[in-house]
C-alpha cells in the first residue's frame, strides 16, 4: 500500500478494520494459521482479535518492516469497553507521495520459533537492519 499524499510524521494514516473477534473464535475459524505464515489478524486486547479478512479495509495491505514509517497503536477505550478498543495507523515520520506504508508487525508466537517457522513468517523488506523474521522476541516476564 502506498501513500497517496504527503503524509506528516505522528499523523493518523487509517483505521484497521474488520470483525471483531474472541480468542477461541480465531482459533477455530484458523487453527493451524501459524503454519501457514500468513493472516490479516490483529490482537487488539486480552479479550478481542480484528480480523481483517472479513470486513477489513486497506489498513490490511500495509506490508510489514524491519524499518517501518508507520506503527500500529492500540487505542483503549477511556471507559475501558474493550469492544470499543481500535487500531490506529500512524505515521513515524513524514511521509512523500508514492512511499510504501509499512510498519512492524510485532508477531509473538507463544511457541519456539524453530527454523521451519522462520522461514514460514520470513521477511523480505530489503531493509539494512533486517531480521530476516516477521518474529519478535517472546517477551520475558520479570519476576522480583
Amino acid at each position: 500500500m502506498f501513500a497517496r499524499r504527503a503524509l506528516a510524521g505522528g499523523s493518523r494514516v487509517l483505521e484497521y478494520k474488520g470483525r471483531l473477534i474472541t480468542h477461541a473464535e480465531a482459533n477455530a475459524l484458523y487453527d493451524g494459521s501459524i503454519e501457514e505464515g500468513h493472516t490479516f489478524l490483529f490482537d487488539l486486547n486480552e479479550h478481542y482479535i480484528i480480523d481483517g479478512s472479513q470486513g477489513g479495509n486497506s489498513a490490511r495491505w500495509i506490508n510489514h518492516s524491519c524499518a517501518p514509517n508507520c506503527r500500529a497503536e492500540v487505542h483503549v477505550d477511556q471507559d475501558g469497553d474493550a469492544l470499543r478498543d481500535r487500531v490506529i495507523i500512524e505515521a513515524l515520520r513524514d511521509i512523500a507521495p508514492g512511499e510504501e506504508l509499512t510498519y512492524n508487525y510485532g508477531i509473538v508466537l507463544d511457541v519456539p520459533h524453530t527454523p521451519r517457522l522462520k522461514r514460514l513468517w520470513a521477511c523480505r523488506c530489503g531493509a539494512a537492519q533486517c531480521t530476516g523474521t516477521l518474529l519478535q522476541p517472546r517477551r520475558r516476564v520479570r519476576r522480583v
